[in-house]
Formats: structure tokens, C-alpha cells, sequence
């Protein structure tokens, strides 16, 4: 008695479902509904965020008359020109005024970076009496509006004979405990092993927070730096009270010394607005990946 012959079993593989969706990688999510209803709701808040800022790029423009004429339209009668830009450039001392933006907010930004990463590493590994209590005043500090203190900094100020001087724009605002904050939360989630391995070896903690700690801190401290930077840039009130001298100016506070002695001239504004916006534009676009990548990072590694 023969035995029933067996049907040779198929080497080809019943096909996946994902095979049957072109274009999608593995572990890649189709571009469904709710995808779509995203982009779109990110395109509006897009467009609605760049529609003042292109209106004042095209009023900034137009000449003094069409800038005033109603009702206004995106595109002047009389067409396009530069007078408000060379009306500003002529009337200010731009590039003092700019040496002195870049100066104070370059200087201002590194010492806050380096105080707040070193207070931050306190914070976060070392054990001393009193850090409790300490850290809370710190982070309370965070609430306190920087107007209340306008008063007091400014007679600080007087009594170290440091009125209308760089230190005087710059001291007051090297403290930023959100900074502060921000760094220790991240010094948290960096495994102390690294550390414990360092220090093994040999290892300080000043050797362990420069070539363990800050190298692994790059996208975090990138992003800190940036933000202290454009704050430091935007900072109207402080620079405005401390400082007389002409030569001393910020650019914010320059730029509206000419707005009040010409009165209103609604080109020139915008172009005034423009050209102290413009340098924190470039930041901006030749960081944009170091402020993703540190506002992203949420734990060691990036997870």
C-alpha cells in the first residue's frame, strides 16, 4: 500500500497588510484623516501668525503718505520705496546702538549660561545644608515681576557708580532662574553612572561637570542660550532707565528715541520695528534645530 502523496508546501509568504500600503516605510504611520486635520489647523495658526508681521514688512515699505492713507491696502499707489529705511538709518546712530545690542545680549548670555548650568549641577548632585530651602526661593524668584525690582536694581546701580555704563545693562540681568531651573531638570534625568564611572577613574567633579555633564547638555544649553539671548535683545525697560548716555543706547531704546522726536510716522516705525527684529530672525533660522532639538529634549539621550 502506497502512501498518499503530500502536496508540496508554498515558500512564498501569504502577503502582510503592510505591504499593500506604498510609500510607507515600516513602523510608519499612513498620512490618515486626523493627520490632515492637523496640517491644516497648523497652516492657519501660520498664516495667522505671519499676517502682522508681513503687513509690517509692507508698511515698512510704503511712504509716510500711503502708510496713513484709508483705507490701506497691501500694495501702495504710489508703489514700494526705502525712504522710511534710509529715513531711520539717517536720523539714528544704527550701527552704535547695534555694536551695543550685540555686546550686551553676547556677554549677558554667557553668564547666565555659565552660572545657571553651575548652580543647576549644584542643585541636581550636590547635598549641602539648606539646598531645600535654597531651591525654593530660587524657583519662588521666578514669579517675582521684574518691574518690582526696577526700583532697588536702579539704586544698586547708583551706589556702585555703574549708571550709564555696559555693567550697569548687563548685571542686573546675568540671574535668570528659570534657567536655572531648566538645567537642573535635565541634570536629573542624566544617569549618575556616568558620573560614578568618572570619578573611579580619577575624576574631580569640575573634570566630571566639563567633559561628562556639558557635553551631554549641548541641545539643552543651545536652546537656554538662545532664549537669554533674545531676551536680553527685546529688553526695553531695564537699558531704557539705566542708561542717558547717547553712546550707550540699545537698539530697541535708540530706535524709540527717534519715534518720539519725529512724532508719529507710521513707515518708519515698522521699519524701525523691522530692523531690531531682523538679527533675532537670523538667529532664529540658523538655530532652529539647536531650539527643537533643546525644547525636545526631555530626558538623557533625547528620550
Amino acid at each position: 500500500m502506497t502512501a498518499p502523496a503530500i502536496a508540496p508546501t508554498s515558500t512564498l509568504r501569504a502577503p502582510t497588510a503592510d505591504r499593500g500600503r506604498k510609500g510607507h516605510k515600516p513602523g510608519q504611520k499612513p498620512f490618515g484623516p486626523m493627520a490632515v486635520v492637523s496640517v491644516v489647523i497648523l497652516v492657519v495658526l501660520a498664516v495667522l501668525w505671519l499676517l502682522p508681521f508681513l503687513w509690517s514688512l509692507a508698511t515698512s515699505f510704503k511712504s509716510e503718505a500711503d502708510a496713513a492713507a484709508s483705507p490701506q491696502t497691501w500694495i501702495p499707489a504710489g508703489g514700494f520705496t526705502l525712504d522710511a529705511y534710509r529715513g531711520v538709518l539717517e536720523q539714528g546712530n544704527i550701527p552704535v546702538w547695534l555694536f551695543n545690542s550685540l555686546f550686551t545680549s553676547i556677554v549677558i548670555t554667557l553668564i547666565v549660561v555659565a552660572t545657571s548650568a553651575l548652580v543647576a549641577y549644584a542643585f541636581s548632585r550636590l547635598d549641602f545644608r539648606g539646598k531645600k530651602w535654597l531651591y525654593v526661593a530660587t524657583i519662588a524668584s521666578i514669579i517675582i515681576p521684574p518691574q518690582v525690582l526696577i526700583v532697588p536694581l536702579f539704586y544698586q546701580m547708583l551706589a556702585f557708580d555703574m549708571v550709564d555704563t555696559y555693567w550697569g545693562i548687563i548685571l542686573p540681568q546675568a540671574i535668570a532662574p528659570a534657567m536655572v531651573f531648566v538645567l537642573k531638570k535635565f541634570f536629573d534625568q542624566v544617569p549618575i553612572e556616568l558620573e560614578d564611572a568618572a570619578r573611579v577613574d580619577g575624576a574631580g567633579r569640575i573634570r566630571v561637570f566639563f567633559t561628562i555633564l556639558l557635553p551631554l547638555s549641548r541641545p539643552i544649553l543651545g536652546a537656554v542660550s538662545i532664549f537669554v539671548f533674545i531676551g536680553a535683545w527685546n529688553n526695553f525697560l531695564w537699558p531704557f532707565i539705566v542708561t542717558n548716555d547717547a553712546s550707550l543706547l540699545t537698539l530697541p531704546v535708540g530706535l524709540q528715541t527717534i519715534e518720539s522726536a519725529y512724532g508719529i510716522q507710521y513707515a518708519q516705525n515698522m521699519a524701525a520695528a523691522i530692523l531690531a527684529a531682523l538679527p533675532l530672525i537670523l538667529v532664529f533660522l540658523f538655530f532652529q534645530r539647536q531650539i527643537i532639538k533643546g525644547i525636545s529634549t526631555t530626558g538623557f539621550g533625547g528620550q
